[in-house]
């Protein structure tokens, strides 16, 4: 069979196209990997003594289209990054480009828990908790996993069977009480920010409270992270 020679000049630049878009294809970042780094970073940075986590990145756009990069992959997070059930890691190729990728983290600690029904003004002993391993994400109000943690504490309320054993269920103890004038941190994408604020309840370290910032005049949830200091809650 012949061809003239516009069907060779045709033929071949059908080829340098097909050509074209195979190596650009190869040339893209592989998702996986963007994924992998994403789950890396957040497993080494829970992930420490009694931890157990369970890390999966989201699927990315498949239309996504990154340049392939030369060097390993950057993937951090803050050092004061909280465990959540869901968070964004920043993965970038150095000097090129970066992604938020989305995460879904699990990370499991042992926790005390209660065997049988506690009255408000009991105190708490071995007998009265057991150690199991729960999805501390899921664990808002905080939660105790050493007997030396509550240490001359009374249960503040009623607890059933089954409970997980938290800073705020405890009394006897206030790290920080209404009316006192607090440090309050907000972490924002990883940046720490401090405001004046004012206690509106009291609680110990762990404790859920809210908090009037002086700079807003609102009142925000917060943690109690030690005395005279609470977190924003998201």
């Amino acid at each position: 069979m012949s061809y003239t020679r516009y069907q060779v000049i045709a033929a071949a630049s059908a080829c340098i196209a097909l050509l074209g878009l195979a190596g650009s294809v190869r040339a893209a970042e592989a998702p996986d990997r963007l994924r992998q780094a994403a789950e890396d970073a957040v497993r080494q940075h829970f992930v420490g003594s009694g931890n157990r986590a369970v890390v999966q990145a989201d699927k990315l756009d498949t239309r996504l289209q990154l340049a392939a990069c030369a060097s390993p992959l950057k993937a951090d997070l803050s050092p004061q990054a909280r465990p959540s059930a869901r968070m964004a890691v920043e993965v970038a190729c150095p000097g090129s480009w970066q992604i938020r990728v989305p995460v879904r983290l699990q990370l499991y600690r042992q926790v005390l828990v209660t065997v049988h029904p506690l009255q408000r003004g009991d105190g708490i002993t071995a007998a009265d908790v057991r150690s199991e391993e729960r999805d501390i994400t899921r664990l808002g109000y905080g939660y105790i996993d050493s007997l030396d943690q509550v240490a001359d504490r009374a249960v503040a309320h009623t607890l059933l069977t089954g409970s997980v054993l938290t800073p705020a269920a405890l009394g006897g103890r206030q790290t920080v009480r209404a009316g006192d004038h607090v440090q309050l941190i907000a972490l924002l994408g990883g940046i720490e920010v401090r405001a004046a604020g004012v206690a509106l309840g009291s609680g110990d370290t762990g404790a859920r409270l809210r908090v009037r910032n002086d700079s807003s005049g609102k009142p925000v949830d917060a943690i109690v992270r030690g005395a005279g200091l609470v977190e924003a809650l998201p």
